[in-house]
């Protein structure tokens, strides 16, 4: 089974971090193996992109004539692609060298037509002792209990997802509704793409805890600030993706209840019984955390015209 593993990228100042990306992809053990690699229309980039990979045997290489967002750039990728399997990894993120035979291993032994799979948390810095595992998924990281290994779910995380390439290009790709396009972020990023090919063939992603990458948390994804504007952004995003399938109901209302309801109770019977300051810290993080999400979700709600507000990418 061949696999196009695809790579995006934008910026200058995460080039190391890309190059770390790629070299990781370079490495993996399964065979075939394409990768391809798309630089979201930045001259610059794509000239060192040119010059340290493109002459790698099955390397393909593409760049944008625009900043054209990552979800036009994936699709383009996959387009550009010709495994039966097309991967995602994120540009600050680096696969373990097994990642891509594990996935091929649940294609092979199931009918999946999706398969994602951990996104473990590479601290940059010293991680800070507010930040709860719960809130994980805030910078891109599986959260401890997302799913039991083989458990079929709505979708995965960008940093570590796979498609049937047919399927994936037969629904569409990535909507460019949403995703990172240079300094605009509407989160939600795969589940649109997710959804639809779960309404085309019945079928959902298949998560492996197996296929391991680990993602760079820099020293702004610690800072309490950032943390806080990002969960509003994800309410918001919330609210986008209720309008763009309004008939897809969200397991994400369930998980924030879970957390206020479930965790935070455990977490400050865990403090009366041993007592520490970034426990505390870590219950008060999470209710702020949650109320940003939730004054997200309403400002967008009181935001006439929503849609038309949320700038497209015209292919």
């Amino acid at each position: 089974m061949q696999v196009s593993v695809v790579v995006c990228t934008y910026a200058m100042e995460r080039y190391d971090a890309f190059s770390e990306a790629v070299e990781s992809v370079l490495a993996q053990t399964h065979e075939p193996l394409e990768v391809v690699l798309v630089v979201d229309g930045n001259e610059a980039v794509f000239d060192r992109v040119r010059e340290d990979f493109c002459g790698i045997e099955n390397v393909v290489c593409h760049c944008n004539d625009e900043n054209r967002g990552i979800s036009y750039s994936r699709t383009k990728g996959a387009e550009l692609a010709s495994g039966e399997v097309v991967a995602m990894i994120d540009d600050d993120a680096v696969a373990r060298e097994d990642w891509v035979e594990n996935l091929v291993a649940v294609y092979e032994d199931t009918d999946a037509v999706a398969v994602g799979g951990d996104v473990r948390p590479d601290w940059q810095t010293e991680k800070p002792d507010f930040f709860p595992a719960e809130f994980y998924w805030l910078v891109g990281c599986v959260e401890p209990g997302f799913a039991a290994d083989g458990e079929e779910i709505r979708n995965g995380y960008g940093s570590n997802i796979s498609f049937r390439r047919d399927v994936f290009l037969e629904a569409g790709g990535y909507d460019t509704h949403t995703g990172r396009r240079g300094d605009k972020h509407i989160q939600a990023h795969e589940a649109p793409v997710c959804i639809r090919i779960r309404e085309l063939t019945g079928r959902g992603v298949i998560y492996t805890e197996d296929a391991v990458v680990d993602h760079k948390l820099f020293d702004y994804r610690g800072d309490f600030g950032w943390l806080v504007r990002r969960s509003f952004w994800q309410g918001y995003s919330k609210r986008v993706m209720d309008l763009l399938y309004p008939d897809e109901a969200g397991d994400e209302t369930d998980y924030l209840r879970f957390l206020l309801l479930d965790r935070v109770p455990r977490r400050a019977k865990g403090v009366v019984t041993k007592p520490s300051v970034a426990a505390v810290l870590q219950i008060l993080a999470i209710v702020v955390f949650t109320g940003a999400v939730g004054l997200g979700y309403l400002y967008a709600l009181l935001t006439p015209g929503l849609l038309e507000k949320v700038e497209t990418v015209e292919e």
